[in-house]
């Protein structure tokens, strides 16, 4: 690979991030240390910034060079698209990174992915279940299904569907602490919570046709609806979580439906979220508009 261009700087620039030296990264390469280290400083300099620390040991990355190690990885993976995708006539193809949530993905994304495979053999779907938020930025991910409302951030979103909230209890504990007759009654209950930032910390009803909010409280938080719907199965609390996560208990009746004449209605927006622009892969952009096709809920 020719190292004197923009691309190969970041090329080189990726490999020494992903070897964790110099020295490793010039033995990948077929180089000396000397002219790795020549081109490293060749970016900085036409920068203008220091990109790496180095010392006798190991090398760490500047603030700059963690968003040019971002953005390199991204357009080489791009560029790597682009040429894959002329060379095989259009047909869409390599490895596709895709993050959702661990309950809707189990029951939703991964029936769509069997789906998507069989209609896109020359793709890998590279599927992670799991409620943190990933960096599409960084590269952790090529599209993410995400919930709720989306910060304002440079990605692309596209609305894939939505969902309703409810309240939701075990029969075990409605025996044990009673049965809550209105709203009110939840503020001695114990209340199970979502614990990350976009959660709200009230919940929303309606009475007479005008909306209000409770601000409960409770001894578990959670991040993932699949684990509030299990402690509420098992009797810890009341939660309140997509009715998505919970159809298959409310059919069985394993969790009974509560203050429903008070539910206010609200629906919660599901996203696919990704880069876009005129260098999205085609990997991406099919997987998207087969989301849009096939999702429903």
């Amino acid at each position: 690979m020719d190292f004197n261009g923009r691309s190969g700087e970041m090329a080189m620039f990726v490999t020494v991030a992903q070897e964790g030296s110099l020295s490793a990264a010039a033995r990948a390469l077929g180089l000396t240390p000397s002219a790795v280290s020549r081109v490293i400083a060749r970016t900085e300099q036409r920068l203008g910034t220091r990109l790496l620390l180095r010392t006798t040991r190991a090398i760490t990355f500047t603030a700059e060079g963690e968003a040019y190690l971002r953005g390199a990885r991204r357009i080489l993976a791009d560029m790597a698209e682009v040429e894959e995708t002329v060379a095989d006539q259009g047909v869409p193809k390599g490895r596709l990174r895709v993050s959702a949530a661990l309950g809707h993905g189990r029951q939703t994304i991964v029936p769509l992915v069997a789906a998507f495979s069989a209609r896109y053999p020359n793709i890998v779907v590279d599927l992670t279940l799991g409620d943190e938020v990933v960096d599409i930025l960084g590269g952790q991910a090529d599209v993410a299904v995400r919930f709720g409302h989306l910060p304002d951030s440079p990605l692309t979103a596209r609305k894939i569907g939505d969902t309703g909230q409810v309240v939701v209890a075990s029969p075990e504990y409605l025996e044990r602490h009673g049965t809550p007759q209105e709203p009110e009654d939840l503020l001695r209950h114990n209340c199970l919570r979502f614990n990350f930032r976009r959660a709200e910390p009230n919940w929303p009803f309606t009475r007479d046709g005008r909306a209000f909010s409770l601000k409960v409280s409770g001894n578990i938080e959670c991040s993932s609806g699949e684990a509030l719907a299990q402690l509420a199965r098992v009797g810890a609390g009341i939660a309140r979580i997509g009715d998505f996560t919970v159809s298959e208990d409310l059919q069985r009746g394993d969790l009974i439906p509560l203050l429903e004449e008070w539910n206010p209605g609200d629906r919660e927006p599901i996203h696919a979220v990704f880069v876009g622009g005129s260098a999205m892969p085609a990997r991406v952009r099919v997987f998207v508009d087969f989301l849009l096709e096939h999702h429903r809920m």
